[in-house]
């Protein structure tokens, strides 16, 4: 029996993809988790690979009753107060990973959707970590499962035949009825069609292994656009507030004039605001630092004028910083005036009442 009318209306396979803090993991949150829908997660980094992704043998601590040989027959030795002595051993045992948990998951809960999440797609080497699992990606439109099963090897199969909490092992009578016996037996793996696979990607990651062609084609694609969160944020520096959305638009069309990539553009939810503040010192070590190292780099002075000083100098990441008295470093909060001047982004209020502020953040907290 098809499951399809539960989820049609959603994809089997997709990536989120767009510049940092344009909502792609935020979406994927609303759509899974706010609905309570089960799911797995895993992110890949440049180390994931096969056996971190689906599961491997790895040393694990048991507890075992500690024996000892009497003539010819193992006994139990015991404590002074009679209890059995138990001792720590290490021994291997099989430990699935986030794929596994996610494939017999869904094959044993097929009444709603299961959601395998990868977040940071593009940082590992994705021809490695899903090795032959990629076979599996290729799913029927009619059915959803996969087109082309594989056979795993021989610990996935005994792992999927015999563990009873995510194999095979314990199955009620309906389960038996929807999972095709050899699925049962671990002999073929196919992707049912209630398990969805989502995963997000930054643009400007500069990833490490490209994701070739025949993976892409295998995923539907959704642009997540840089758009305004209506959330009202304000830039808080020197006892001024500025306009969180005007400095985004402003400063991702100097980027976009400067470098002609939309990759190295700043979504609004880049920077998270504290009762809807985004403080200098915040703003400084986040957003001006990814500004000045990862877009601008070595042609800040070409920026149009953007890291210009009040003196004509060049406005460098540590001007924005002074040494307290403790020895910690301290925003210098009138070089973050300086460079939203240069950018053309304009103060809402001149003044801002300490005592004042306090009681706003008190009063949106209650």
């Amino acid at each position: 029996n098809s499951n399809r009318d539960i989820d049609k209306e959603q994809s089997l396979q997709e990536i989120f993809y767009g510049a940092p803090g344009t909502g792609k993991s935020n979406t994927i949150k609303r759509e899974v988790d706010d609905k309570g829908l089960p799911c797995e997660r895993t992110t890949f980094h440049p180390d994931s690979d096969y056996s971190t992704f689906v599961g491997a043998y790895k040393p694990t601590t048991v507890e075992e009753p500690v024996m000892t040989v009497i003539g010819t027959k193992a006994t139990p030795v015991e404590n002074p107060d009679g209890t059995p002595r138990i001792e720590n051993k290490i021994v291997y045992e099989f430990v699935p990973q986030a794929f596994l948990k996610a494939y017999t998951g869904a094959w044993k809960n097929q009444s709603q959707p299961f959601y395998l999440i990868i977040e940071e797609i593009n940082r590992g080497n994705c021809a490695q970590i899903f090795g032959d699992l990629f076979q599996l990606l290729d799913r029927n439109d009619d059915t959803g499962c996969s087109d082309y099963p594989i056979s795993p090897d021989e610990d996935i199969q005994k792992f999927l035949l015999t563990n009873k909490k995510y194999g095979f092992a314990e199955l009620t009578d309906e389960q038996k009825k929807a999972i095709p016996d050899e699925v049962q037996k671990g002999k073929l793996m196919i992707l049912p069609e209630n398990l969805h696979i989502w995963a997000t990607m930054n643009t400007s990651d500069q990833s490490l292994f490209p994701i070739d062609s025949a993976f892409k084609r295998r995923w539907d694609w959704q642009y997540m656009p840089i758009t305004d969160g209506k959330k009202g944020w304000k830039i808080e520096a020197n006892g001024k507030r500025y306009d969180w959305w005007q400095f985004l638009e402003k400063m991702n069309e100097q980027i976009n004039t400067s470098t002609n990539s939309e990759d190295k553009k700043m979504g609004y939810f880049f920077c998270k605001a504290k009762d809807g503040i985004i403080d200098a010192k915040t703003f400084v070590g986040k957003v001006v630092f990814y500004v000045w190292n990862d877009v601008f780099k070595d042609f800040a002075n070409e920026a149009g004028g953007l890291f210009i000083d009040e003196d004509g100098s060049l406005l460098s990441f540590s001007k924005f910083y002074t040494v307290g008295e403790d020895g910690k470093a301290v925003v210098i909060e009138e070089k973050v005036v300086q460079l939203l001047g240069n950018l053309g982004v304009e103060a809402e209020s001149e003044t801002i009442d300490v005592e004042e502020t306090e009681n706003e953040r008190m009063t949106d907290n209650n």
